[in-house]
């Protein structure tokens, strides 16, 4: 009889585990570099390459939301970490954590959405493990990658490159990750169409890498564009300000913030970047980036010299303090 769910045997080393890593991983994500009867993957890498490595967990609550699920959302994430690091991402480990109980259905639907979109980013997907936890020990399936890439000698990146006079630039509308996981919950009783921003950003940084002026590049997921506006400020020691009517928001996510009370600026995107450029540079990034589909790209804000802090200037021309986050403002959405 097929399997309709996920049992503990599935994760007992035997039979079950077999057929489960063979009819379902191994068939949606296989490749030759794929042996799921080795313990290790034998990967080439070029000799004169800089590797960069990263590595990240998924723990996403519903795991199917509009613009992806968490198996498309394991992969781009991944890649995501080494396209704003410079790299292109080249290989990638999976290990899912699975509920007992989970359908199995569901399942393949993730897998082969994590294959969809490790294709389309052309990253391999070359070892793997799996694991079955008891009914309630876990939520549905959680997910952890490891990524490897490669980046160019003549790409050099990080946040000791920054200066006060740099500017600060967003790929595109932030906050629409959290607010379309936050609506495919229902736990408010609201519906709508919006959907995930969950996407490679790998077009998006190669198309600015090797410009002279770019200094550092993040995608804002957990904490959003603030988070990433505070680790910024924090590691340059320098001031950011950001233009509150430049920030791209859609009309949509502000209405849903402000019902629920949530600021758009602290929630997760998973498929924009933001980068720090030099003044001179800034308009030519941005214009590359609208080249290359994020239409919707802006320059945001500066740095300027004073203290560690974030700043942002208001639409009727006043200023506010935007607070490090704390606490989490909702439940884990990446």
């Amino acid at each position: 009889m097929p399997e309709t769910h996920i049992s503990l045997a599935h994760g007992n080393g035997g039979r079950f585990m077999r057929e489960l890593i063979r009819d379902l991983f191994s068939r949606a994500l296989g490749n030759p570099l794929l042996d799921t009867q080795a313990d290790a993957a034998h990967i080439p890498i070029p000799s004169d390459a800089i590797v960069l490595m990263t590595t990240d967990g998924f723990t996403v609550q519903p795991l199917e939301f509009p613009g992806g699920n968490i198996g498309s959302l394991a992969i781009h994430g991944t890649v995501n970490d080494l396209a704003v690091s410079g790299a292109d991402p080249w290989y990638i480990t999976v290990s899912a954590i699975i509920e007992e109980g989970l359908a199995w259905a569901t399942l393949e639907r993730l897998v082969a959405a994590m294959a969809e979109a490790s294709q389309a980013a052309g990253v391999v997907v070359v070892a793997g493990d799996t694991k079955v936890v008891p009914r309630g020990n876990g939520g549905g399936v959680y997910f952890t990658t490891t990524g490897i890439g490669l980046r160019p000698a003549c790409v050099t990146l990080g946040l000791e490159r920054v200066s006060a006079g740099d500017v600060l630039l967003v790929s595109g509308p932030i906050g629409d990750h959290g607010a379309a996981v936050l609506l495919a919950r229902e736990s408010f009783g609201l519906r709508g169409s919006l959907q995930s921003d969950a996407a490679s950003v790998l077009p998006l940084t190669r198309a600015v890498r090797e410009l002279s002026g770019l200094r550092w590049m993040r995608d804002p997921t957990r904490g959003g564009l603030a988070t990433v506006a505070h680790e910024l400020a924090e590691a340059s020691r320098l001031t950011v300000r950001l233009q509150e009517r430049d920030v791209p928001v859609r009309g949509s996510v502000r209405s849903l913030c402000e019902m629920l009370g949530y600021d758009p600026l602290y929630l997760a995107c998973e498929g924009r970047v933001v980068a720090v450029v030099a003044p001179d540079q800034a308009d030519e990034a941005r214009r590359r980036w609208v080249a290359a589909g994020a239409v919707d790209a802006a320059i945001i804000g500066t740095l300027t010299s004073g203290r560690a802090r974030c700043i942002i200037e208001t639409r009727l021309g006043g200023e506010r303090l935007l607070e490090e986050l704390e606490d989490d403002p909702l439940p884990r959405i990446c």
